[in-house]
């Protein structure tokens, strides 16, 4: 897994993940150069170390090995809980139909990779370790993903994370309920009293970081005693820790903080601005920031310095070529994810269950199933805690790598293939509709040269932020200029931006829309219908009429006629720019704008 994708954005730039995704293939073939150089017994040696701590009459050890993937690798999965609590509350998974298809697709990828290993390892010690099959190393898919660089790939990417997610819920069930043994009740019952604490630290007023800090050490020592692979307390505490949106209010205040530091620099208020910026986005998104370097360029180079060290002499891959256990994890990563994830997407999709996003197809999804055998960092994970013998380590280790590189190929041949057959188109790239001065509102010279549609939402903050932008580009360029405004109301997280854009409409019927949107704007806060009409009223609106145009399909039609065009664009955030036709990337101040349509006009 690869904890850059937080929050992010499919379209921008991803050298920070291939960057990642190469120092853990670097630190791989470091530590199989390692295992099988003149210097291969002081690999063993090294993580075989045993460090202790001695309090009193208390003393604990564990290896340099155990620390790794006891510790650090507890911040791993920490940064996996953060995403999975993340995407379930506000991310790709609230969208049930979007979500559908990933979801299905993943749980198929779980269970037909364990189903395909058990037939080739039905029974005895071996059959213990089905859990290698079943999870992807997102680190390493989407580092190969960029590798092939199939033709507009941000889809399939998107997808693709979704699946990790519940990929990585599956694999973190599967430790907790089959890779936890002796367990121990008294520091269970801790723990549960740790996780009961935890709930209620985002009440306190101060000191909440230090608070999550101590009590996740706690729960990690319980768990530890209490049997229950301690990584699993990192899960514990980042599904607890809040996640929200940015909301309007808390970014105005740290707009007005800032305006007044700008006016009269001091200590006190920079400490105050610093506080609200903080505090205007949520935990979870601050630490999945903070917590991302240290994962991507840390924990997960030293996790596969510690465990990929496999010996290849002759005596381990003879074994391995003999061994049912390496061909087991071999069918079950390649064959299990690459059918178990295209036919569940298949079947989902043909049912009307779920629907995948425009522009994604089926060949498409077959190709990133391809990828998604690459199985690498818990899937190691799971050969150390699953077997114990360390020649069928070494054997489940090498049909691990054998794997991960028969993937990638297959992967780069599924997508050269059906890129050569069957080009794919871009969306969203470009206008679906062209402007219509007849249809559409705009402000400005109909017959411009220049052309800025916005598709915006009335309740988003920041397209009323945007709104003051708007107008120093409209200032600058004039008559050049012909500014649009379309609708894309996200009502799964402002629940009275279709009401808004609706009210906007029906005022438009009477030759004041743009007015009735200033209003909108400025009391984003107020928008039940009590006070709707009292703008319609304020802005010169016939009321009477208002009500009934409100009401009418022609109103409702426009509205929805601009968000379905959005949906077929595949756009889901506001506000999103149009420059002449062609999709706006990257900041939308003014001076953005500016370039990018002084850019257009040159």
């Amino acid at each position: 897994m690869l904890p850059s994708r937080f929050g992010s954005d499919p379209t921008a730039p991803r050298g920070g993940e291939n960057r990642a995704a190469a120092l853990l293939l670097l630190a791989t073939l470091a530590a199989i150069v390692w295992a099988n150089s003149p210097w291969a017994h002081s690999y063993p040696a090294f993580w075989g170390t045993e460090v202790g701590l001695r309090v009193g009459d208390f003393h604990a050890e564990l290896t340099v090995q155990r620390l790794t993937n006891d510790g650090l690798m507890a911040f791993f999965f920490f940064a996996v809980g953060l995403e999975v609590k993340s995407q379930f509350t506000i991310g790709e998974l609230t969208d049930r139909a979007r979500a559908a298809v990933p979801v299905v697709a993943a749980i198929a990828g779980l269970m037909l990779p364990a189903v395909i290993f058990l037939f080739f390892n039905p029974s005895g010690q071996d059959a213990k370790a089905w859990g290698v099959v079943i999870s992807t190393d997102t680190a390493f898919l989407i580092g190969a993903l960029a590798v092939i660089a199939p033709k507009y790939p941000a889809r399939l990417r998107t997808f693709l994370l979704t699946l990790a997610v519940v990929d990585d819920v599956g694999a973190l069930l599967v430790i907790a309920l089959f890779y936890s043994d002796h367990l121990r009740a008294l520091p269970l019952v801790a723990a549960a009293l740790l996780i009961g604490v935890l709930t209620v630290v985002r009440l306190l007023p101060v000191g909440r970081g230090a608070a999550y800090s101590v009590l996740a050490l706690a729960l990690w020592l319980a768990l530890s005693i209490g049997g229950v692979h301690p990584t699993l307390a990192g899960v514990a505490v980042a599904l607890l820790i809040p996640v929200f949106t940015p909301e309007r209010q808390r970014v105005e205040e740290a707009v007005g903080l800032i305006r007044a530091f700008r006016q009269s620099p001091n200590s006190e208020y920079a400490r105050a601005a610093t506080r609200s910026l903080r505090d205007s986005i949520s935990i979870n998104e601050r630490l999945q920031t903070a917590f991302e370097p240290y994962i991507s360029y840390l924990v997960l180079p030293v996790f596969a310095l510690a465990n990929a060290g496999v010996h290849l002499d002759r005596e381990t891959l003879s074994g391995a070529v003999r061994s049912p256990l390496t061909w087991g994890i071999i069918a079950g990563l390649v064959v299990g994810k690459l059918v178990g994830i295209t036919g569940a997407t298949a079947i989902v999709r043909a049912t009307g269950v779920g629907r995948l996003a425009p522009g994604l197809t089926l060949r498409r999804i077959a190709g990133g199933a391809a990828l998604s055998g690459i199985g690498f960092t818990i899937a190691l994970f799971i050969v150390e805690i699953a077997i114990s013998d360390p020649v069928k380590q070494d054997e489940a280790r090498v049909g691990v790598l054998v794997a991960s590189v028969a993937s990638f190929a297959l992967g780069w041949a599924v997508f050269r293939i059906t890129d050569a057959l069957s080009p794919p188109v871009a969306v969203g790239a470009t206008l679906l509709r062209p402007v219509d001065p007849a249809r559409d509102h705009f402000r400005g010279n109909p017959e411009a040269p220049l052309t800025l549609v916005e598709y915006g939402d009335y309740e988003c903050p920041f397209c009323s932020r945007a709104t003051g932008s708007i107008d120093e580009v409209r200032a600058h360029f004039g008559d050049e200029l012909r500014y649009v405004w379309r609708h894309l109301p996200l009502e799964r997280v402002h629940p009275h931006a279709m009401d808004a854009a609706r009210a906007a409409e029906a005022a438009g019927l009477q030759g004041k829309y743009f007015e009735m949107g200033i209003e909108l704007f400025a009391h984003q806060d107020y928008l039940q219908w009590q006070h709707i009409y009292r703008y319609a009223d304020g802005i010169g609106c016939d009321i009477k009429q208002f009500d009934d145009d409100l009401h009418s399909p022609k109103v409702l039609h426009r509205v929805e006629d601009d968000a379905q065009d959005a949906e077929l664009m595949d756009l889901n955030s506001t506000p999103t720019f149009f420059v002449n036709g062609k999709r706006h990337k990257g900041p939308w101040d003014a001076a953005s704008l500016i370039r990018a349509l002084a850019e257009e006009r040159g």
